[in-house]
């Protein structure tokens, strides 16, 4: 068993508010990603529900199953390994 430093990214898109002058808060992102992380944070992933084979490609689609329904414009979640490792998924 080895662990890794993961580095989730996030991507959106859409309309900028031309009166806030952005699409979402960054605050937001963060309050809806802050449970998956506090899942996942210092645990074996293996025992996470869904997770069994815990890929990077596997990875990128359990959070984006679970950001999907509370994120709209959602359109990417980047999953690293390493700096020079990563996979992107971009869902249906």
């Amino acid at each position: 068993m080895h662990g890794h430093s993961y580095l989730i990214e996030v991507a959106i898109e859409g309309e900028v508010d031309p009166e806030r002058g952005w699409l979402v808060d960054f605050a937001e992102i963060d309050e809806r990603a802050a449970p998956l992380v506090r899942q996942l944070d210092h645990q074996v992933l293996n025992e996470i529900e869904g997770l069994a084979n815990p890929t990077s490609e596997l990875l990128a689609v359990w959070w984006w199953q679970r950001l999907a329904p509370t994120l709209p414009g959602l359109v990417e979640i980047v999953v690293s390994e390493t700096p020079s490792s990563r996979c992107v998924y971009r869902g249906h």
